[in-house]
């Protein structure tokens, strides 16, 4: 089972703090207040690739990495591709 597969059935679960939201809403540049939903739109994209590593996963679209807490479902934040933040990611489908 892939990454993806096994994050999508708790998707209602992911949140993410106060701190962290104004953090995924700077680093995105959003001018939307729902934060959360807007995340959980990019995950659901069909090209949306999903990679579990230790603790966290990593979804990248649209140009975007976020980690996603594994147990705790937390979104710890969200990266623009390209930067320092960028991980080494190889995805086979």
């Amino acid at each position: 089972m892939d990454s993806k597969t096994t994050l999508f059935p708790f998707i209602n679960r992911i949140h993410s703090t106060p701190m962290g939201i104004e953090r995924i809403k700077k680093n995105m540049n959003l001018k939307t207040n729902d934060v959360i939903s807007y995340v959980k739109d990019l995950l659901k994209k069909d090209e949306c690739q999903v990679i579990r590593r230790g603790k966290n996963y990593y979804a990248i679209i649209d140009g975007y990495q976020i980690t996603i807490h594994a147990s705790s479902y937390t979104i710890i934040t969200v990266h623009p591709l390209g930067g320092t933040h960028e991980k080494d990611f190889h995805f086979n489908h």
